[in-house]
């Protein structure tokens, strides 16, 4: 038997304690993966799942399909009025406060129509597709615990060391996050409270050569890990701060975040964490039977929302907002339609959000399609693959080479501008050779180019790919100096373009990919 299957079979009794810290139930990952470029060596990831499959329809409302949803739901649709506006076409559920003002202030993202081909739902294989980032059923590894058996095959022998100190992960609760299984152990440690670290029994083992003597040494090697890590988990907290006023002391997610920012400011190292929410399986009483806009799902959300608000606040007043970013997801949305108990079965896609002072903001993705005559069951159709968030985040926010990248996924990865307000990472070594950069690229809706001038002439112009022009984004003389000009291009149809710069100091061409 494998030491990965041994560590699986020997019961929660026997596992669990050795990866519980106790108080709180996060995720986190080390150095080498994410340390590509200098922007992303002190960058962290925050990952919040929505168990139980989040109504998308009540959450981000498409208010330009009202008159149809609130045909298929008229037992459990938001009132129009009470609707939160964030675009005239989009709003959210009005308890979404924090959120909004998120929204308003460019710190958060909604993608939408977030799924995967074929949808599963099922809780537990859904779950499984979403933490392995694989539709393959024989992959048991979780989408980043993958790259860490690339760069840390040795895992779990050797570590912590002093190169790597602190853990790779950590995972909210008492259990480790399958999204860090890795071949011989999960790269995740479980935590409850960053405060009270339990420091388990060390029991000397000696491998005597024999099958249980070698897992029995093993299983002493987690043990010393855990109590190592948490004394550095500890260590941080003591250290760390926070500011925010906003936390609710009612509200289990907002302390968790707030736990979180706690030990980011202290120094830990770890550098991405997974919390948990559950409820979102709102088969009934999704709604109250008084109150359309009150019941378990606007609870849930509030405190979503609530928390996020107040950790993003929390961030902002410590100084570290530039370096935590965070991103949402549920393992599938509801149905179009809502059932007879006020509430919704399993559906396929929902929206997901990101977060951060460096998030794109913004929305990516069209509103779903309501029509006012439904299949029965059905659901709101995927037009983007979770997975290529997964890859867009790696590639804007850790900034991992795409070749790295693609062989984690095993479809052909599309990429989308999620993340990168902030700078543009190791992208600055192409501008330093080629005298040209565009961010985000592949582009949405809007992009930016970065050049330098002489004071002169300067006329910048997309052309597509038979050297017409499209479009006309400069013409004007310019002073000396680096320039960044930003520009829409949600008039172009989708495709490939060239982005050229005309004046007399040189001349420089660069590629334009505009999706969706």
């Amino acid at each position: 038997m494998k030491r990965r299957n041994f560590i699986k079979n020997i019961s929660l009794a026997s596992i669990a304690t050795p990866f519980v810290l106790k108080g709180i139930n996060y995720e986190a990952v080390s150095k080498k993966l994410f340390n590509y470029s200098k922007n992303a060596q002190d960058r962290v990831l925050v990952i919040i799942r929505l168990n139980g499959g989040n109504d998308g329809l009540n959450t981000v409302i498409p208010v330009d399909q009202y008159a149809n949803l609130a045909l298929q739901r008229a037992n459990i649709v938001i009132p129009e009025p009470s609707i939160l506006a964030i675009t005239p076409e989009v709003g959210f559920h009005p308890v979404m406060t924090g959120m909004q003002s998120m929204f308003n202030s460019g710190q958060l993202t909604v993608v939408q129509n977030v799924g995967y081909p074929e949808q599963n739902r099922s809780h537990f294989r859904s779950m499984d597709i979403w933490s392995t980032g694989m539709l393959d059923q024989s992959e048991t590894r979780g989408w980043l615990g993958r790259q860490f058996d690339n760069d840390y095959p040795n895992y779990p022998t050797d570590y912590p060391n002093v190169t790597y100190p602190d853990p790779f992960a950590i995972s909210m609760g008492y259990e480790v996050s399958s999204t860090c299984q890795g071949l011989m152990a999960n790269f995740s440690q479980a935590l409850e409270d960053p405060f009270s670290v339990v420091n388990l029994l060390s029991s000397n083992v000696t491998n005597d050569g024999t099958y249980y003597g070698s897992h029995m040494e093993y299983l002493a090697t987690l043990i010393d890990q855990t109590n190592a890590y948490g004394g550095q988990i500890n260590t941080a907290a003591i250290a760390g701060n926070t500011l925010s006023t906003l936390y609710d002391t009612n509200n289990p997610l907002a302390m968790h975040l707030k736990s979180v920012a706690q030990m980011i400011s202290g120094g830990l190292k770890t550098k991405v964490y997974i919390l948990n929410v559950n409820g979102f399986d709102t088969h009934n009483a999704q709604v109250s039977s008084t109150n359309v806009m009150a019941g378990a799902h606007a609870n849930l959300i509030k405190t979503l929302s609530d928390a996020i608000n107040a950790f993003q606040d929390d961030l902002n007043l410590l100084g570290i907002s530039n370096r935590v970013a965070g991103m949402t997801f549920s393992e599938f949305g509801r149905q179009i339609a809502s059932n007879a108990s006020l509430g919704t079965d399993h559906g396929d896609a929902a929206p997901l959000f990101l977060f951060g002072s460096c998030v794109n903001a913004g929305i990516i993705g069209p509103n779903p399609t309501i029509g006012n005559v439904i299949n029965d069951q059905e659901g709101v159709s995927m037009q983007i693959d979770f997975r290529d968030i997964y890859a867009s985040i790696l590639k804007d926010w850790f900034e991992v080479p795409i070749v790295d990248i693609q062989p984690l996924f095993e479809q052909t990865v599309t990429f989308y501008p999620v993340l990168g307000a902030c700078n543009v990472g190791i992208e600055e070594e192409e501008f330093a050779k080629n005298k040209i950069l565009l961010f985000p690229n592949p582009a949405v809706s809007n992009t930016s180019i970065r050049f330098e001038a002489q004071s002169e002439w300067v006329k910048i112009e997309v052309v597509d790919f038979n050297g017409r022009s499209v479009k006309t984004v400069f013409d004007s003389n310019i002073n000396q100096g680096t320039h960044t000009i930003s520009f829409e291009i949600v008039d172009l149809s989708p495709g490939d373009y060239f982005v050229s710069i005309r004046k007399s100091s040189g001349d420089h061409t660069a590629k334009l990919i505009k999706i969706k």
